[in-house]
């Protein structure tokens, strides 16, 4: 992901609220994320609807492959992490 450039990616929220249509489209068009300050400081982020859920299947795949390696160290017979690996490219065209 690119480094956030302030003076673009983070905005007061009085500034999102008076532009909200504009900052939405560049996000879709950037897929960079918005950060939304408030008081000086971040208070929201606004990130495009498919990177956001590519995000979110990436944090699955992760998180099962640490259970996978948890389960593995302690010895729970499991599934072979191949087995497992495919079965995830097959879900997440990955």
């Amino acid at each position: 992901m690119q480094r956030l450039q302030p003076s673009r990616d983070i905005q007061p929220v009085s500034e999102f609220r008076a532009n909200a249509a504009k900052f939405i489209e560049q996000v879709r068009e950037t897929k960079k994320p918005l950060v939304i300050s408030q008081h000086g400081r971040g208070a929201a982020v606004l990130v495009d609807y498919d990177v956001y859920h590519d995000l979110l299947d990436e944090l699955e795949v992760r998180r099962a492959l640490a259970q996978s390696e948890a389960d593995r160290r302690a010895g729970k017979v499991g599934r072979p992490n191949e087995e497992v690996m495919q079965e995830l490219r097959e879900r997440f065209g990955l």
